[in-house]
């Protein structure tokens, strides 16, 4: 429950399809609020605004500006690769920074995003861990875990997992839209290899230079998009051979780029936009 109701102000944006409730704490001190009920209310898209997530952007302690994200189910991510490149182009539009490059602290470590022309924003997603132990996964710690067959829904998958800070299994299909989402999904997500829980890529490789996706985000269900999904499908689907490191991404709302450069960084780069302003009083 809201511990305290008062009204605040708060942004809806999208990034190519993913949609969150932007927080803005930067200029005045958080409410007494319990985030996972109001990330609950604020998500659902008949009693609330509607969205994917809510992000709250305040202050930072290592960084000009900290990233908290709440999936609709009340529970918190680690990050979220869509909803970055929302937080930098309003920061950016709002003057809070001079820059154009500037860093933001998240759970999954600070990371560096570049606001360029227009809508587009550019993230230095930081290093793929692909180790079990860094995924989190069971099974021997410090085994990659780029190949395995994962059964899950009376099905065999062709498996690889990755972290960007939040797991990802990516399992790779001939045709993406004929996975039946809702069922194949949830039982990957719960799956007992994952303490954790996971997101998951169904991932089709159409070239050596573009990928189509489709996600199941852990605590949100199927959505248009996954930034960070996105980056791990590109790793996984580069390690094994399957592309360069530079791929263009298809997935339901858009496209993003996707670049996996030698020393195990990943950059995503796609658009930030708004939808409407509004204000919560609930």
């Amino acid at each position: 429950m809201i511990a305290e109701k008062r009204s605040f102000p708060f942004t809806k944006m999208h990034g190519i399809g993913n949609d969150f409730v932007l927080i803005d704490f930067v200029k005045n001190p958080p409410l007494n609020l319990s985030l996972p009920a109001l990330a609950r209310e604020m998500c659902d898209r008949k009693f609330g605004v509607g969205a994917d997530g809510i992000i709250l952007i305040e202050k930072g302690n290592s960084a000009p500006f900290s990233m908290k994200m709440f999936n609709p189910d009340g529970s918190e991510a680690e990050m979220c690769g869509n909803g970055i490149r929302c937080l930098a182009r309003l920061v950016k539009d709002r003057a809070y920074t001079e820059l154009d490059k500037f860093p933001v602290e998240t759970k999954a470590g600070i990371l560096e995003v570049e606001v360029l022309d227009g809508k587009q924003v550019r993230v230095n997603m930081g290093k793929a861990r692909t180790l079990r132990k860094e995924i989190p996964m069971h099974g021997p710690p410090d085994e990659a875990a780029l190949s395995f067959e994962l059964v899950a829904a009376a099905q065999k998958f062709d498996a690889s997992a990755v972290s960007m800070g939040n797991p990802h299994c990516v399992i790779f299909v001939e045709d993406v839209e004929k996975v039946p989402l809702d069922v194949w999904g949830p039982a990957i997500e719960y799956h007992e290899l994952f303490p954790q829980r996971t997101n998951v890529q169904f991932t089709q490789v159409l070239s050596n230079k573009e990928l189509k996706v489709k996600t199941w985000e852990r605590g949100a269900g199927a959505t248009l998009a996954c930034g960070t999904g996105a980056c791990a499908a590109g790793v996984a689907s580069f390690l094994r051979g399957l592309s360069e490191r530079s791929t263009l991404v298809h997935l339901p709302g858009g496209d993003l780029t996707i670049e996996y450069i030698e020393n195990g960084t990943v950059y995503m780069t796609g658009p930030a936009e708004y939808v409407f302003e509004g204000e919560w009083d609930k």
